[in-house]
């Protein structure tokens, strides 16, 4: 019974203290309600902010003058009137010892004339350096210095007999790999490569091989295919050239 007894006690007991330690919240409607009244009356607002304050009664020195900064000047390191004072400094410093920026050269505007002319296009203004005498006088010298040189007749081809490909690439009209010609033998397109490996171009590969027979004709192994184009010599060029 004793101990049944007590427990409501116990419990009373650690709710007080719970509710003892429990933070205090404040009335919100309160404090709502009070600061509206405040805000509608306009006298504890006014009171709360503070006077505007000028940043400083201090005039700045002229630039280029040194003004020493902080208690130098009497004002206060960290006040508005210290801060003028050394921006001032700082200013005054920079300039003294500072040099002037590069200017880069500027071309000379062209001299423009009463006639709203360029001196170059009005002729008032030429002729008074130049004249007409001076002007034929120059005509003169360049006439006497110019040379006329006579055509000539064009030179002609050589009559030697060594085959002309341009002529043979106007002459035929078949493309390159295009068979026209019977070969045979053994190995023809070995033989071939090379033969063709001691030229140094296909335009001498071909004028060796229309030497030496060809087209009909392959004595030095320099056409396998039979189309009558040596080591790949193409006549496509040339006939594009007359074609314009």
């Amino acid at each position: 019974m004793h101990s049944v007894a007590r427990i409501p006690l116990y419990l009373g007991l650690s709710l007080g203290l719970i509710s003892a330690c429990a933070p205090q919240v404040p009335d919100s409607g309160a404090t709502y309600n009070a600061r509206e009244a405040e805000l509608a009356s306009g006298v504890a607002s006014a009171e709360r902010l503070a006077p505007p304050q000028a940043v400083t009664s201090q005039p700045l020195s002229p630039l280029g003058s040194p003004v020493p900064p902080g208690p130098v000047t009497g004002a206060p390191v960290g006040t508005p009137e210290g801060i003028a004072a050394e921006t001032a400094a700082v200013l005054a410093s920079s300039s003294a010892v500072g040099t002037a920026p590069a200017i880069a050269p500027v071309a000379p505007a062209p001299v423009i004339a009463s006639s709203g002319l360029s001196v170059e296009n009005d002729f008032s203004a030429v002729s008074e350096n130049r004249s007409i005498q001076g002007d034929a006088a120059l005509i003169a010298e360049n006439s006497a210095q110019y040379q006329v040189i006579q055509p000539t007749a064009l030179p002609s081809r050589s009559s030697g007999s060594q085959p002309n490909i341009v002529a043979y690439a106007l002459s035929s009209s078949h493309p390159k790999g295009t068979r026209i010609y019977s070969r045979s033998g053994i190995n023809l397109q070995g033989r071939a490569e090379r033969n063709c490996a001691n030229f140094p171009s296909s335009d001498l590969a071909q004028i060796e091989f229309l030497s030496k027979g060809g087209p009909d004709r392959d004595r030095a192994g320099l056409d396998p295919d039979g189309d009558g184009y040596a080591c790949g010599w193409d006549p496509a060029p040339f006939r594009k050239a007359q074609n314009g």
